[in-house]
């Protein structure tokens, strides 16, 4: 038997042996390979990123005041017609009478009297033998089975002026107009009469020049059609642009739902980290007033800060409601932080760097809360949803934002007066709502599986 030469000599490296070696990645390139992996995750990111986009650069790219007014386009609906008509200033009518009465008891052969315009609309009808006076209504539906006549806009308390003329606020839009006979005591006959009225968009040649839609009045005649200014989502109830409000209402709302959930995760985070690395009795004292803090009522606190700032109505809440969130919301965060400390304290590489001289400021700030990162991120990433549905809370109900400082909550409110008639006025501002919050809160929930230790990859 022959002894035989071991070859020690090493291999070159392959490519085959190179892909097969596991790269070495650390802690957040692990969790951003596990976040990537999470569609829903990535899809809020993106979200989250367009909406801070929409609310930095949009008002840049749609420079349009949000206070400003459109009297003609009053909550005028997404992407409605802007047609309107070229026509002479107006002039005042004389309404008709009669003077021999017609059989009936209620107003007979109602009907509109030239084309009926947002400038007005003009009615006449027979005059009833009966009557001593008329009540004129009107409506955006017709009246039914149930006689419902509508808005009453005037008592006409002569018998012999049959007819009635309606400038209150006109729209492009179909109206149903009703008349009701009185009698001698104010009270309504039986009967009524209805018609209908197609009312058409009109505006004034000086009227165009001054909105910048002409450059001169001798470019138009009456009859022309000209466009109005465009809202690509409508108008709110005094004409003012839903596009540039719900962009500087954004700035007002996510100021509130990011600063506010920065300031006192912060706070809790040092408060915590004092209350976890010290322990003792002081640690029980230091938590008991937190949980001193978590039993204050928000919304008298937000009360009291209001009073003692002297918010009036009309001014805008928006420092007493950053101070009461940042008062009243930390101890979470603490709580959470506490809790990280508490068991961070305790592991080996702590205990050897206590041995090697390290300091208590040293310990906190260079290991024990790089180790609960994690932890805060994903605390930070579910706070903002909440701050932000906060201030939308408290702006409907008044005790927030208040007009005419635009901001998604305000904007709600404003909207829930008009939902039947006008429901873009509330659907714009309650999506975005809705959508911010249920991206940071799919977010958060990407993170906290992303940046979960016991997940990480070892294969």
């Amino acid at each position: 038997m022959t002894d035989r030469a071991l070859d020690f000599t090493p291999l070159e490296p392959t490519a085959a042996i190179e892909r097969s070696a596991r790269p070495s990645l650390s802690y957040w390139q692990d969790a951003w390979i596990r976040l990537k992996a999470n569609r829903r995750a990535i899809v809020s990111l993106w979200i989250v990123v367009a909406l801070l986009v929409f609310t930095i650069a949009g008002p840049l790219i749609w420079n349009v005041d949000p206070s400003d007014t459109d009297l003609d386009q009053i909550s005028r609906a997404p992407f409605s017609n802007r047609d309107a008509t070229i026509v002479t200033e107006y002039t005042p009518w004389n309404v008709s009478t009669q003077s021999n009465p017609v059989t009936g008891s209620f107003p007979d052969n109602l009907r509109v009297v030239e084309a009926p315009t947002t400038q007005a609309v003009r009615l006449v009808w027979d005059r009833p033998d009966t009557a001593v006076g008329y009540r004129v209504y009107r409506n955006t539906f017709p009246p039914g089975e149930e006689a419902v006549l509508g808005l009453p806009l005037a008592d006409i308390l002569s018998a012999a002026t049959v007819g009635f003329e309606d400038r209150l606020d006109l729209r492009a839009r179909t109206y149903f107009y009703s008349v009701v006979g009185l009698d001698e005591n104010g009270f309504e006959l039986d009967g009524f009469a209805t018609v209908s009225a197609e009312v058409s968009h009109v505006i004034t040649a000086e009227e165009a020049l001054q909105k910048g839609l002409i450059e001169a009045t001798d470019d138009v005649v009456p009859g022309s059609v000209v466009e109005l200014t465009l809202h690509p989502l409508g108008t709110d109830y005094l004409g003012r642009d839903l596009l540039a409000r719900l962009m500087h209402g954004a700035r007002v709302s996510l100021f509130i739902g990011i600063v506010a959930p920065f300031v006192y995760v912060f706070l809790g985070i040092v408060y915590g980290s004092v209350a976890g690395f010290l322990g003792g009795r002081i640690d029980q004292l230091l938590m008991r007033f937190a949980d001193f803090v978590v039993a204050l009522p928000f919304l008298l606190f937000m009360i009291l800060f209001r009073i003692l700032f002297k918010v009036e109505s009309g001014d805008s809440g928006i420092v007493p409601m950053l101070i009461a969130m940042v008062v009243l919301s930390w101890p979470a965060t603490a709580r959470l932080v506490r809790g990280q400390i508490l068991s961070i304290r305790e592991a080996g590489y702590i205990g050897a760097s206590r041995l090697l001289g390290a300091r208590t400021g040293y310990l906190v700030m260079r290991h024990m809360i790089p180790n609960t990162m994690g932890v805060i991120l994903v605390t930070l990433t579910f706070a903002v949803p909440s701050a932000i549905f906060t201030e939308a809370f408290l702006s409907f109900i008044g005790m927030g934002v208040a007009p005419p400082t635009p901001s998604w909550g305000s904007m709600c409110n404003e909207g829930l007066k008009t939902m039947l008639t006008t429901p873009h006025e509330l659907l714009a501002p309650a999506i975005l709502i809705s959508i911010t919050v249920l991206a940071f809160n799919l977010l958060g929930d990407g993170l906290r599986d992303a940046l979960d230790a016991r997940m990480r990859s070892v294969d």
